[in-house]
């Protein structure tokens, strides 16, 4: 009663006393503990931010200004040289006393033309169209072919070769293309070339400085020791627990030295080394944490998905096919020799089918056409037909991953009438042949083209990307693989500043990964001085 006539004679509300009171102890508790945490966050991270600025900063002198070329990026397709096929592929199997292939096609050089024939095991074995005898070690002469027209070298020495059936340290999974053979040269850049040879193409290739870049980005960047010492799934948990700190840190920088300066700034009696740091490091840090938290954000969001199971590598059809399915000579089909550039042989259900693909001309893109191996008649709309009886078989893998592949053709009669993995009941929305990467989906991250791509009016608008080709699926997008996808190209890779040019947008992302780093360094340099 004493204590409230006090208060009335101050003219003070008691619950406003308690109510200030309150909220003087709630800004003395954060003021001590966020700014301790704000400095506890950043030591901890101190070492992988400068781990991943360094690395990012070494990405465009990589990936632009000093990658080395090379002379020849693609094989030029040619047309098939019909006087040089005096056999059939089904004569140059009984010839050779093969019952069942998985895939042939044909292929030239050094004025010789020869069936590359996929037997059952994988391994590629080549045949003389002309006589059909063999070539033994066919498949490392081609690639040695290959590896020595992309680099346009006849005379350095081949120190090298291999067949690598797995991705390395200086051949990542981005480039996609497996088995490669690996060619090593005699060479001052000390050239490494990675070759194809059951499509004929460029994997990727390394100079000595590429594979310093690509050690260095991969240790540092990636954290690929942690993988060494353990596995992917600790690489990828501790990449994201220590990019979730980040994102905390630069988020109770802003709000320390942003929103809530005046309660937390001294004034200092005289200017010193320390309140210098201290001003620069609250004007640089305020000028790049939305920087930093976008930066770490979308490198958290990108990581977590490197712990789903990459399906892609088995999304593969090649069945087996027999020798007797291969009635209509090939030699015979009812077509422009002049406009072929290859043959080979796909089978959907139970039909096989001559898959010919034929050059452009000023009238027409490259195309591919389907005869019936048994009639020779021609299969309307067939690459279209084959796409969407590769995707169907796909899209139940994909949603059904313990389902086996391997021999499929029957499988796309299969319906289990759930909307995700039975497309029979979705609405196609859209069916086309790329013939280039875009940059709003198909990028040229997935490496393969041409593509058939098939979207579907699913719950996911998934879309699928085949190459029909080689009987693959290419890529599998859906709307959280977009999200993801734009959120990396936007937040990490700052892909808005392209109307600028690479050379702008590469120099304000090394701008920004600087400043982050300086804010990090100068934190720590404070600490210390503390």
């Amino acid at each position: 009663m004493k204590n409230s006539t006090l208060f009335q004679e101050a003219n003070i509300n008691p619950k406003d006393e308690f109510q200030s009171s309150l909220g003087n102890k709630v800004n003395r508790y954060i003021k001590r503990n966020m700014y301790q945490w704000h400095k506890i966050l950043g030591l901890i991270t101190i070492i992988p931010v400068i781990f991943w600025t360094l690395s990012g900063l070494m990405h465009p002198f990589m990936s632009h200004w000093f990658k080395p070329s090379i002379p020849k990026e693609f094989l030029v397709a040619q047309p098939i040289q019909k006087e040089q096929c005096k056999l059939s592929i089904q004569e140059v199997l009984d010839k050779n006393k093969i019952e069942t292939i998985k895939k042939f096609r044909i292929v030239a050089w050094n004025s010789h033309t020869y069936y590359q024939i996929k037997k059952q095991n994988d391994e590629l074995i080549y045949f003389n169209t002309s006589d059909g005898k063999e070539l033994i070690n066919g498949d490392k002469i081609y690639a040695e072919w290959l590896a020595r027209y992309f680099l346009q070298d006849q005379k350095s020495k081949l120190l090298d070769i291999n067949l690598q059936t797995e991705f390395s340290q200086h051949y990542k999974y981005i480039n996609r293309l497996l088995p490669v053979w690996k060619l090593s040269f005699e060479r001052a850049d000390g050239m490494e070339i990675y070759v194809e040879t059951a499509s004929s193409r460029l994997g990727t290739f390394n100079t000595n400085t590429r594979k310093t870049f690509l050690w260095v980005f991969d240790v540092f960047h990636n954290w690929s020791f942690l993988e060494n010492i353990s596995n992917n799934t600790l690489r990828i948990s501790m990449m994201i627990f220590f990019l979730g700190i980040i994102i905390f840190s630069s988020l109770s920088g802003l709000v320390i030295y942003g929103f809530l300066w005046k309660r937390f700034k001294k004034v200092p009696t005289k200017t010193s080394s320390k309140s210098i740091l201290r001003k620069y490091h609250r004007q640089i840090g305020i000028a790049v944490s939305f920087i930093t938290f976008t930066f770490a954000f979308s490198g958290a969001y990108h990581a977590t998905r490197k712990l789903e199971p990459n399906l892609l590598p088995e999304m593969v059809i090649e069945p087996d096919i027999t020798s007797f399915e291969l009635q209509k000579s090939n030699m015979l089909l009812p077509i422009e020799w002049q406009k072929v550039s290859n043959i080979s042989v796909v089978k959907m259900r139970k039909q096989s089918y001559y898959q010919v693909f034929l050059l452009a001309d000023e009238d027409k893109k490259a195309s591919i056409e389907y005869f019936d191996t048994n009639t020779g008649s021609v299969l309307p709309q067939g690459n279209e037909l084959y796409a969407k009886f590769l995707t169907k078989i796909f899209a139940k893998k994909i949603y059904e991953p313990e389902l086996n592949i391997s021999q499929c053709c029957e499988l796309s009669d299969i319906s289990t009438g759930e909307a995700s993995t039975d497309l029979s009941n979705e609405n196609l929305l859209k069916a086309k042949t790329l013939y280039s990467f875009d940059k709003r989906e198909y990028g040229f991250v997935f490496k393969r083209l041409p593509v058939v791509q098939l979207a579907y009016d699913t719950p996911n608008k998934d879309s699928y990307y085949i190459e029909t080709a080689t009987s693959r699926l290419a890529a599998h997008v859906t709307n959280s693989d977009r999200a993801e996808g734009y959120s990396f190209a936007i937040l990490h890779k700052f892909s808005l500043m392209e109307w600028a040019g690479k050379n702008v947008r590469d120099i304000t992302t090394m701008i920004a990964a600087i400043g982050v780093l300086v804010v990090s360094l100068l934190g720590f340099v404070l600490f210390i001085k503390k």
